[in-house]
């Protein structure tokens, strides 16, 4: 089987320059420390507004079909943030999550929420459990990554989580 046959197809847009420019800086972040990354990109969803759950999946899949390290099993970490930067170039932000499957075996895990709903996931959020959530309030200085990230939950941060 060659590699046509298993990755799905770029599309015209699919693998345009701020796409892979998302993708790349992605996998820089995800060599963040925890508590980092999550300032990192609470900074970045500062003035956009949520996004939809067709923006967010249109997204995965391009980020997906862009990155096969991505698309990989265990490559979660920087496909969510990946998506979650290249939805922020259009101007609105998902729920960006990291944290842990809620049933055994206990995983680390990331992904993004959009309109309540898991994107691209065979999970449902009931399925995970969130430890750090970043995500955006139209409107709302200082709250839920509107704010200046420098207080805790300012962010969406889980239980536990400070800046």
């Amino acid at each position: 089987m060659t590699t046509e046959m298993t990755m799905p197809r770029r599309g015209a847009g699919a693998g345009g320059v701020r796409l892979r420019a998302a993708v790349a800086a992605a996998f820089v972040l995800a060599r963040l420390k925890p508590g980092r990354l999550r300032r990192v990109l609470a900074r970045c969803s500062r003035g956009a507004r949520p996004a939809s759950y067709a923006e967010t999946l249109e997204v995965l899949e391009a980020v997906v079909a862009t990155s096969r390290r991505c698309a990989s099993r265990y490559g979660c970490l920087p496909r969510s943030v990946a998506v979650a930067l290249a939805c922020r170039m259009s101007g609105v932000w998902p729920d960006w999550c990291a944290g842990v499957w809620a049933t055994p075996p206990f995983s680390p895990h990331a992904w993004v929420l959009a309109e309540g709903r898991t994107v691209g996931e065979q999970a449902e959020a009931a399925d995970l459990r969130p430890l750090m959530v970043v995500t955006v309030r139209e409107g709302v200085q200082g709250e839920r990554g509107g704010g200046d990230g420098g207080g805790a939950g300012t962010d969406g941060s889980g239980p536990g989580q400070t800046a």
